[in-house]
């Protein structure tokens, strides 16, 4: 069973991941994107592996050493607990990056394959991106066009 529930822990990540890499510019996306309640089914799953081996846990995470800690990741629960752990904090960020991108004009060409990288290697992929984000200056005010008979439009 855990097994199976470590195989889905990506697999409901994986659609957030898809829209921001291969349709950055659709409405759902920015909107999924901005919501962190797409981390909420991972949490489920992180929950229903980390009870059974809550002791083990909590030694790891409230007296940290090597040694519990890789106690703890030799328990399959365990292992799929941190994994499911790892894909929720990993969405997170990346939807934080593309927002953040989206917002300082960072072209989707360059954010697709900084956000595979960020999928593969997070903390890789955040220093690339905090790197590009130092660069950039926010995107300029947009610009009011007008219609024929005068009215303002956004711009």
């Amino acid at each position: 069973m855990t097994g199976a529930l470590f195989e889905i822990t990506f697999i409901l990540a994986a659609p957030f991941w898809l829209l921001m890499i291969f349709a950055p510019g659709r409405r759902v996306t920015a909107r999924l994107a901005a919501s962190p309640l797409t981390v909420l089914p991972l949490l489920a799953l992180y929950a229903v592996m980390a009870v059974p081996v809550f002791p083990e846990l909590w030694a790891a995470v409230s007296s940290p050493d090597i040694d519990t800690f890789r106690d703890l990741t030799t328990l399959a629960n365990g292992a799929g607990a941190v994994w499911a752990q790892i894909i929720a904090w990993d969405l997170l960020l990346g939807q934080w990056m593309f927002l953040e991108a989206r917002r300082l004009k960072v072209s989707p060409f360059v954010m697709g394959p900084l956000l595979v990288l960020t999928i593969l290697l997070s903390p890789v992929g955040l220093v690339v991106f905090l790197a590009i984000r130092a660069s950039r200056k926010p995107g300029a005010p947009s610009v009011r066009r007008h219609t024929d008979d005068g009215a303002a439009v956004p711009g």
